[in-house]
């Protein structure tokens, strides 16, 4: 069997695979992505970060995303019954981009893909690797099958961006561990007949229905919507075997006191998916010749949409890393990798737990909010999640329980950081 030899072997086309190898294509390097999949495919996380358009843009891919005319998100809203928050990017502590994208992922992806092939990269489709051998000085080698046939590929350095799951966590046996608290998801996508009926339809919304469920719903330029439900097992008592699940997700928007009556008459456009315990990370995000980025590495959860803005940041840092291998630099990938990528998952990671007991909803909803304040969090939730002069992400692991402590006891008209 003939090999090919490239420089480098990304798995996965997804935004954190197309990052990482458009960079590389934009160094002069040969880059060859293998898809398993077939582009365009579904697949959640419609709503994005503003930290990732600084990735688009440094590796050329954001003229191709921009004239596609992507619903913009400037912020976002939380309601919980008749109280109301909306966040908007533009009030932000930290320098940088200020809005970003809700778009459906199936077509945005796709987008992202020929752009990134639009560079040079070799992108192929449909072709899994089965096998991979690590163990030669400078070497990889990836054995691949397709419909055609088998595969014999040769690169100088191996980049799994291949999501959940992982093809090098799988071939190789790599340790993947579940966070605790396991949640469960329920999601579709509705074509709405009536929008633009309804008040600010095109913001971004969550909806608290419980301190531990909330609902999503994230309009797309297209005049489809993306809506689905997060939150503890218990809350998903209409999924009974054997039940429709259309039927069980109808149940569930019955239940919305805010988009009960919006959606609750809107068929979805293909039965809805429920995923359970899907929150995951792996202890070694490196190894020899090979590095895990985006959601092939960890998955936090749904809730600030903290996903493709991590891949990106991964895919494009692990990118940069390996360019300098590839020109005979020494790189301390525990260092300046997986530390980096750790700290922006752990700062997520503490607004999400945050998020779930209860502890930011009530900052959230507090009646009064210093600018300040507010200014720093949403900087969080733009994910600028390394920006150290923020009290908010340096003190990330017990800052929201201490100021929900002041409000709850009343302590201040006026919340203020502790």
């Amino acid at each position: 069997m003939a090999v090919e030899k490239v420089d480098v072997i990304v798995i996965g086309a997804g935004p954190s695979g197309c990052v990482a190898a458009a960079h590389l294509a934009r160094q002069g390097r040969k880059v060859l992505v293998l898809e398993k999949q077939v582009f365009p495919r579904l697949v959640v996380g419609e709503s994005l970060l503003p930290r990732s358009m600084a990735h688009w843009e440094e590796t050329g891919l954001l003229p191709a995303l921009e004239a596609q005319n992507y619903a913009p998100k400037l912020g976002a809203r939380f309601v919980r019954g008749a109280e109301l928050i909306d966040l908007r990017f533009g009030e932000n502590f930290t320098q940088g981009w200020t809005r970003t994208w809700q778009a459906p992922r199936a077509h945005f992806d796709k987008t992202a893909a020929d752009a990134t092939a639009a560079q040079g990269v070799d992108i192929r489709y449909g072709i899994s690797a089965e096998r991979v051998d690590l163990e030669a000085d400078e070497r990889v080698i990836v054995q691949a099958r397709d419909a055609n046939g088998d595969h014999s590929f040769q690169a100088r350095y191996l980049i799994d961006s291949s999501g959940y799951g992982g093809t090098l966590v799988k071939l190789l046996g790599l340790r993947d561990d579940k966070w605790p608290n396991p949640r469960m998801a329920a999601y579709t996508h509705v074509r709405e007949r009536d929008r633009d009926s309804w008040r600010d339809a095109m913001q971004i919304t969550f909806e608290v229905m419980a301190v531990d469920l909330w609902f999503w719903v994230i309009p797309f330029s297209d005049g489809t919507t993306s809506v689905g439900f997060v939150g503890d097992p218990r809350h998903f008592d209409p999924f009974t075997p054997g039940r429709p699940v259309a039927e069980a997700f109808t149940e569930m928007v019955l239940r919305s006191e805010n988009f009960r009556e919006r959606f609750q008459d809107q068929a979805p456009l293909w039965e809805p998916h429920v995923i359970r315990d899907y929150s995951h990370y792996n202890e070694k995000l490196y190894g020899r010749n090979y590095v895990l980025t985006g959601n092939c590495a960890g998955f936090l959860d749904p809730v600030f949409s903290s996903g493709v803005m991590l891949a990106t940041e991964s895919g494009l840092l692990a990118a940069k890393l390996v360019e300098r291998i590839l020109q005979g630099d020494a790189v301390d990938w525990e260092k300046e990798y997986s530390e980096h990528i750790r700290h922006g998952a752990a700062v997520f990671r503490s607004y999400i737990e945050g998020w779930y007991n209860g502890d930011l909803q009530t900052i959230f909803f507090s009646p009064t909010m210093e600018p300040r304040v507010k200014e720093q969090i949403v900087s969080v939730l733009a994910g600028y999640v390394w920006d150290m002069q923020n009290p908010f992400v340096k003190r990330h692991d017990r800052i929201l329980s201490q100021l929900a402590s002041l409000i709850k006891a009343g302590n201040g008209a006026t919340v203020v950081a502790p």
